[in-house]
């Protein structure tokens, strides 16, 4: 009986590893995506909204890259997946991208081959 409850105990902490790892990948690769291109941030009139959006894409970039190095160490802040975390940070980075007239990388479309 030990045994058994032994070996369950191992498999369902070796899914959570995997299951963590898949995250980690995911939200990585919708990491690398957090580029806002054909922005001249020297053309750019000064002012406050144009200061809110730069602090935008600054710090959801930077929120979501500490996501998932906190994740990595170990820390399990949401109750909701992290990559789908990062992915809400993503679109929040999109959006002022735009704002400020420049054109992110091509939005991520989920694969259904990736799961």
């Amino acid at each position: 009986m030990k045994i058994l409850f032994v070996l369950i105990v191992i498999a369902q902490l070796t899914g959570c590893v995997f299951g963590q790892s898949s995250e980690v990948k995911r939200a990585e690769k919708i990491l690398q995506r957090f580029q806002c291109n054909n922005v001249e941030t020297s053309q750019l009139a000064t002012s406050s909204i144009t200061n809110f959006y730069q602090q935008t894409l600054a710090a959801n970039k930077d929120k979501a890259s500490t996501y998932i190095e906190q994740y990595k160490n170990g820390e399990d802040l949401f109750d909701i997946p992290l990559d789908e975390v990062v992915q809400q940070k993503y679109q929040l980075y999109l959006q002022a991208c735009q704002a400020l007239g420049g054109v992110a990388a091509s939005p991520l479309i989920p694969d259904s081959t990736e799961q």
